[in-house]
């Protein structure tokens, strides 16, 4: 699979400039279309799921959706205040240049035919793959320095190889400058890129297509246009990401892409693009429930989390007033119980127990500290059953279309302040409120929508609870929060003490599982001391 693929020569060379030597000769290595193609495949290859994006597990476990009930626990570097320039978190700073390195070297290389072989019967479509490698690699490149940026919010814009003479000089672009260049790369791209590879001969999944690109422009202009990155709260930046949201749901209304609205808590229908990985069952291993054969619990939701999904008629869960739906998946949103497993859930064929003493609570080692399991993405099917183990394959979801909507809305209504605006905003027509386009997203899963009418204040917070719930564990919230500058909350994470009575009823009861340090510099990662050794004229974030 091309983002799993292995990684070729490319890939050994480090910095940022290319050394020729560590290269058969470029005339080799774009010699004929096999070849050409391990290149593009390299530039796939550095693309991450987000199943152990940090120390093994997922970036949720650093934010208020849930703690990591394993040791050692490094994922906690994030917030003990261990997190230094020196002793960095999540530090993709030379990966990513690695990748960035490894596209340019197909842009600036890659040839647009090889007439030598015109006569064999691949030739056609050889030749249709081969043009559109350097779009599908201009998108990476783009996707790459996102990567980046969204870490370290002013980075080098690396459009060209450089040499090694140049790399010691390079400077730093500040976030608008880097987030409107890799908008326009890819505008350019979408323009070439195909809508599908379905029905094609080659038919490969897992590379990028027309879609794709245009939902991460509008992921990249909602960043660009957030309060961490518009601190005055501009309109236009807003005004420019809600018309990228549109232009791709524009662009599927017809079915251009073959997605549906389905919500990746149910069948998953709207990836816009995903990471296919082989089968495995590795991800399952570290986070089956304690108690169940083989499972160390891992990512453990929070009550947090578990309180931020709805009641089932669609309005928002109640602490004080609903105890009764805390742990009852029917009186809940669906994706309640898609997204976790809490105490009575049945998984397995069994019924989960997390109260004191049950067959998933504590004392066991390894159980959940805060009374709740992680569901999605699981495959319960997997059996961890020594001498009789089963694995599957999975998919990490990149780009899904209901982000788009959220993507839309958000912009749209903080470019407005009215979250029922219709109307013609720099010359586009918005036919769609923020409300419907949040609603599109509820009716997949059989939620009632926000009613008409909604206030400002009450929409934006329902609004951010949206995309909290049905992005969950996507590697969304770890970056929401900062760029809506909310780090505060990530301090404190509540779970549940349940206690089963001799009656078997059961005491249930909010208990602190963490209490985690936040400071504001967080907002951004430290430029890796090692990269300002390298290069003096990198500048250092904000408090670090």
């Amino acid at each position: 699979m091309l983002a799993t693929a292995a990684v070729l020569t490319v890939s050994c060379v480090k910095d940022l400039e290319v050394n020729e030597n560590e290269y058969h000769s470029k005339e080799y290595m774009f010699a004929d279309f096999g070849k050409v193609k391990d290149i593009m495949t390299n530039a796939y290859g550095y693309l991450k799921a987000g199943f152990d994006a940090v120390g093994g597990t997922m970036t949720e476990c650093a934010t208020d959706d849930a703690v990591y009930a394993n040791t050692p626990n490094t994922i906690k570097g994030f917030y003990d205040g261990s997190w230094s320039s020196s002793n960095t978190m999540d530090d993709v700073w030379s990966t990513m240049y690695e990748a960035i390195r490894a596209c340019n070297y197909l842009l600036e290389n890659c040839p647009e035919d090889f007439e030598v072989a015109k006569y064999l019967e691949e030739y056609g479509r050889n030749l249709e793959q081969l043009k559109n490698y350097p779009w599908e690699a201009k998108t990476l490149r783009a996707f790459f320095h996102f990567e980046l940026l969204k870490r370290y919010g002013s980075i080098v814009i690396a459009d060209r190889t450089f040499t090694t003479e140049e790399v010691g000089s390079l400077r730093q672009s500040d976030y608008a400058t880097t987030a409107s260049w890799i908008a326009e790369e890819l505008e350019e791209a979408a323009q070439y890129l195909p809508e599908t590879y379905s029905g094609t001969y080659y038919s490969e999944l897992g590379r990028v297509t027309k879609g794709f690109a245009l939902a991460l422009r509008s992921r990249v202009l909602l960043y660009a246009a957030s309060p961490l990155n518009n601190p005055d709260g501009e309109s236009a930046p807003y005004v420019a990401a809600a018309k990228a949201a549109k232009k791709m749901l524009d662009a599927n209304s017809t079915g251009t892409f073959g997605l549906t609205d389905e919500s990746f808590s149910g069948e998953s229908k709207g990836i816009i693009f995903g990471i296919r990985l082989g089968a495995d069952n590795a991800f399952e291993r570290a986070n089956f429930p304690a108690g169940y054969e083989g499972g160390h619990s891992g990512v453990c939701p929070s009550l947090n989390l578990a309180e931020a999904f709805d009641k089932a008629d669609g309005t928002p869960f109640n602490p004080a007033a609903d105890a009764d739906a805390l742990l009852d998946g029917s009186l809940r949103d669906p994706r309640f119980a898609k997204t976790l497993l809490f105490n009575g859930a049945v998984f397995k064929d069994q019924e989960v127990e997390t109260f004191y003493g049950g067959r998933n609570g504590l004392p066991l080692a390894e159980a959940s500290p805060t009374s709740f399991y992680l569901r999605k993405f699981l495959n319960e099917a997997t059996v961890l059953s020594a001498g009789n183990t089963s694995s599957y394959q999975h998919m990490w979801p990149v780009m899904r279309l209901s982000e788009v909507y959220l993507n839309y809305a958000e912009a749209l209504f903080e470019a407005t302040g009215n979250p029922s605006f219709k109307g013609t905003l720099d010359g586009t027509s918005f036919t769609m409120s923020p409300v419907e386009a949040v609603n599109k997203v509820r009716s997949t899963c059989s939620v009632p929508g926000f009613p008409a009418g909604i206030d400002a204040a009450t929409f934006r917070t329902r609004l951010r609870n949206e995309r909290r719930v049905e992005l969950a564990f996507e590697g969304h919230r770890f970056w929401d929060i900062r760029r809506w500058k909310e780090g505060d909350v990530t301090k404190d994470v509540f779970g549940l003490e349940i206690v089963r009575n001799e009656d078997e009823s059961l005491t249930v009861t909010k208990t602190a599982v963490q209490s985690r340090i936040w400071d504001d510099k967080m907002y951004f990662y430290p430029i890796p001391e090692v990269e300002r050794h390298k290069n003096v004229n990198l500048n250092q974030n904000y408090g670090w």
